[in-house]
């Protein structure tokens, strides 16, 4: 991608990306798109804190493992609609980047700014002149800088000492690990100091500390006394000085973050610095850390007024008296409308009142006019309640521009408002195209702005729900036959009779030649996690995967409450994932749930990694055996189950177009899709051909025999994973896989095959080169891979480690595909 590089469309601004597969960490092998991407998905986190802050940077163009340019004022060819203020210096006026929007981001990670420094000072709202335009600081920091000897653990023991003494001022500061030393501790302001003051006043606290802490603490900026000892640097809270911006990348080794912790962690005693992949997955569960800091991002219009000029479109632009009305009504029926919007293409915007704003989708094909095609749905920033009846033509240049209409408006009622899944009915004004139509969004990746949603129409909702028990179709079938007798799980009956059933792997032309000999097509999503069996006994849920292991203790955010499953006990299957960063199912980050044990780890993690239970079938309802129903109705049965489930328990709508859901599954980066026989019943612990599961990531469950001992980077640890795959009675050998693994899953792996370390080789047809140094060990461990293909031969090509699979027994390993 070199060269002349391509231009995308980041928030109506369009940019000129090039060379993005140039590496710009030698050491991680991180390239610039991978820098871009990081900067544009943590942009909803981040730019509150760089808002009205001028940014100067650190530029690796060539990489870190090079000097990098610090640049203040903006380079000649930074684009004409990125803001800019000036301040002045003994050389004159320079230029400062405001960067306020994804697309200010996106294009200092282009030309390789790597670290985004600020000031603890704002712009206010106009002027340019640098005595004029400054507002007094809002915010307070204590860079507490380890010398030779010392460590993140004596910066935290420090930090706690400073936590007190501002506590005792009335302030209350978080935490930052600075990605590359030490750590950083923030605390708000109420802006009516000036920089010096509150310099002065860090200063002093500096001082208390090492009055107090003479044997770790040291406050001169001496570096000759700071052996041994942290240094708690105040001068950054000087107007003219600047720290390294929350969020920010380092010019390190490695991809690290200035990024915002808990108390708790710094407790930790192997507190470490943390990766940008990692802080994207730590904020998609914990949000902003460091919220307190940037009041202004609580304001859900900030985004709608930062895109538009007043003066230059004729949209609504909100008094605050008007907010505070339409906020305050009370009593009155919800409102939504939704406008046919011919901007660059056409699309429609639907907007729904929600909290004093209208929260707003913009869906390229419109509200779905069937039950079994979905639509795609995408989240944009909220609009004013004046949008409502807004229609006319947005200028040429301005964002959005084009003409809009209302289509059709009136009122809403909804039955379900979670962060990830809405259900609602629309009632439109009488005589317009809509009429009433109950419909559900369910979010399939990301989160906030740009997220991506699934817009499904659903059948009206029932006037009295059927027991689930005596259900006898889907409440979106009512055409449906009429159900097999139940039959009652005998008393005594293992855990074995809720044994699940097993997809077959298809292709997308098999799978679609299936649907077509079916009456009507059912194609689900394929999630990717691990199975389990949940059995609901009307207060608690217990889990097993699919080996028949207990896992309930590992997934208390599902297991320790009350799952909302109803007062009828049931059985039900799914699959437990973990999101990522853009709300997409993560094996890997799931990795950190499936292996724990002890209470205190689950705790911990469950906060940080928290599990989704995705739903798709039911066995067993108030003692009734349904697994011989049609799917068709044991979905309705589990429709009613799942009704009130708790938000971590989600029921995905089903799809009728195997084509269509194919390529929505690749625009999500789902892992594939599974198409199922509707008049199938649920065939315990089999494989069958009415379950077709069509990967869109070639994967592959393997089983550990062997390690090979790592080189250079490596040497001491793992270098690869010898695997193989049971056939005839022997494990025979598929290939080794050296890739993908992290450091942290590297030493999980050490600690789990070690034991296992044997003189006898498992394997079948390994080669001498593959067996020279190998360390045998025994077959007991399984794992999955992605790969390109399986070579004539047999083995994996291009193999890359995904993780470990404890819910899968090492006989139970087939050849996929």
């Amino acid at each position: 991608m070199a060269g002349a590089g391509q231009v995308v469309e980041v928030g109506g601004r369009r940019l000129r990306l090039t060379n993005l597969d140039k590496v710009l960490y030698p050491e991680a092998g991180t390239t610039k798109a991978e820098v871009i991407d990081y900067y544009s998905r943590i942009a909803p986190w981040m730019l509150p804190h760089l808002a009205g802050r001028p940014v100067t940077r650190l530029r690796w163009p060539e990489g870190t493992g090079h000097a990098p340019f610090f640049a203040k004022d903006l380079e000649a060819g930074a684009p004409d609609w990125l803001r800019r203020r000036a301040i002045d210096h003994s050389s004159g006026a320079k230029d400062y980047p405001l960067v306020d929007d994804v697309a200010g981001l996106v294009y200092l990670a282009q030309v390789a700014s790597l670290e985004l420094h600020t000031p603890q000072w704002r712009f206010d709202a106009a002027g340019s002149s640098a005595g004029s335009s400054r507002r007094a600081p809002d915010r307070l920091v204590l860079d507490l800088d380890p010398g030779p000897g010392a460590g993140l653990a004596e910066c935290a023991e420090v930090a706690r000492w400073a936590r007190e003494i501002l506590q005792g001022v009335g302030m209350d500061p978080l935490p930052v690990t600075s990605g590359s030393k030490g750590i950083h501790l923030y605390a708000a302001l109420d802006g009516t100091r000036l920089s010096d003051e509150i310099s002065a006043f860090a200063r002093e606290l500096a001082r208390a500390l090492e009055a107090d802490h003479a044997d770790l603490v040291v406050s001169a900026m001496t570096k000759a006394v700071r052996d041994g000892k942290v240094f708690v640097d105040w001068s950054q809270n000087n107007g003219a000085k600047t720290t390294i911006a929350p969020y920010s990348l380092r010019g390190r080794a490695q991809p690290m973050v200035a990024a915002p912790r808990t108390w708790d962690e710094l407790d930790d005693p192997v507190l470490r610095h943390l990766r940008f992949d990692e802080v994207l997955e730590r904020v998609a569960t914990t949000g902003d850390l460091l919220a307190p800091l940037a009041p202004a991002a609580a304001d859900p219009l900030t985004a709608y007024v930062g895109k538009r000029a007043a003066d230059a479109t004729p949209e609504p632009f909100p008094t605050s008296a008007a907010r505070v009305a339409a906020t305050g009504a009370s009593g009155a029926a919800l409102r939504f409308v939704i406008q046919e919007h011919h901007a660059r293409r056409l699309h429609f915007d639907l907007r729904l009142e929600r909290d004093g704003v209208l929260e707003s989708w913009a869906v390229p094909r419109g509200i779905p006019e069937t039950t079994d095609r979905n639509h795609l749905a995408v989240m944009t920033e909220p609009h004013p309640m004046e949008y409502l009846t807004f229609a006319g033509e947005i200028p040429a240049g301005q964002y959005g521009a084009g003409s809009m209409t209302v289509w059709d408006t009136g009122t809403y009622e909804a039955e379900k408002w979670r962060e990830d899944e809405i259900i609602f009915t629309l009632t439109g004004r009488p005589g317009g195209p809509l009429g009433v139509v109950r419909l559900a969004l369910i979010r399939t990746s990301g989160a906030g702005e740009k997220s991506q949603w699934l817009l499904h129409l659903m059948a009206p909702r029932p006037a009295a729900a059927p027991s689930p028990a005596g259900s006898s179709a889907a409440p979106e079938s009512p055409a449906a036959p009429a159900s097999s007798p139940a039959t009652v799980r005998p008393r005594g009956a293992t855990a074995a009779d809720d044994a699940p059933m097993l997809a077959v792997n298809a292709t997308p032309a098999r799978a679609r030649a299936a649907a077509a000999r079916r009456s009507e097509a059912w194609v689900e999503f394929k999630w990717d996690g691990i199975r389990a069996i949940g059995t609901w006994d009307g207060r608690r849920l217990r889990l097993r995967a699919r080996s028949g292991t207990d896992i309930t203790a590992r997934y208390p955010e599902l297991t320790a409450v009350d799952a909302g499953l109803g007062a009828a006990p049931a059985v039900i299957d799914g699959e437990i994932v973990a999101m990522d960063a853009a709300g997409r199912p993560s094996f890997s980050r799931l990795q950190s749930r499936m292996h724990l044990t002890t209470p205190r780890e689950i705790e911990r993690e469950s906060r940080r990694v928290p599990a989704t239970y995705i739903l798709f079938d039911v066995l067993r309802a108030a003692d009734a055996d349904v697994a011989a129903r049609p799917l068709r109705e044991r979905r309705g049965i589990l429709e009613e189950i799942a009704a009130d489930a708790v938000p971590a328990i989600v029921l995905p709508p089903v799809a009728a177009d195997v084509d269509a859901a194919l390529q929505t599954a690749r625009e999500l980066d789902l892992e594939g899709i599974v198409v199922k026989d509707p008049d199938a019943p649920y065939r315990r612990g089999a494989r069958s051909e009415e379950w077709l599961k069509v990967k869109l990531t070639r994967t592959q469950d393997v089983v550990i025999g062997g390690i090979r001992p790592g080189k250079g980077g490596r040497t001491g640890a793992i270098g690869s994973l010898l695997l193989g795959i049971p056939e005839a009675g022997e494990l025979r050998y598929v290939g080794r896989v050296g890739s993908g693994f992290s450091e942290r899953e590297l030493t999980r792996l050490a600690d789990v095959l070690t034991p296992l370390r044997t003189d006898e080789n498992p394997f079948t047809g390994v080669p001498a080169a593959d067996a020279s140094d190998a360390l045998w060990v025994r077959p007991q461990r399984v794992a999955e891979v992605e790969f390109a293909e399986f070579t004539p031969g047999g083995t994996l090509r291009h193999a890359r480690w995904r993780g470990l699979r404890p819910d899968v027994a090492p006989d139970a390993v087939r050849r996929e595909v």
